[in-house]
């Protein structure tokens, strides 16, 4: 399953989301998600112990910024990669 993160770690319930995945799954970090990938963050822990597929969208991330404090931890894909993401995975839930 394809989990898409949406709103920032602060006001979206990325515990709820961990609670959810299993292996194999993939993550997408996008919009205010894209915070939850800044390096030293509580939410950028919790994600890299989750049995996922880290990925951000790189527009998001230049938009706010934040391409100087994003993980390495976390795969930068443009929008193509966010397709393909969309075809490797039939199923998609939005966070």
């Amino acid at each position: 399953m394809l989990h898409t993160f949406s709103r920032s770690p602060f006001v979206g319930d990325l515990d709820a989301m961990l609670l959810t995945v299993r292996a194999g799954d993939d993550l997408l970090l996008m919009q205010d998600g894209v915070i939850a990938g800044l390096t030293g963050t509580t939410a950028l822990h919790q994600l890299t112990r989750a049995p996922l597929g880290l990925f951000a969208l790189s527009a998001d991330i230049d938009a706010r910024g934040l391409g100087v404090h994003f993980s390495d931890k976390i795969t930068i894909i443009d929008y193509n990669g966010f397709v393909s993401l969309t075809v490797k995975h039939a199923q998609q839930m939005a966070w």
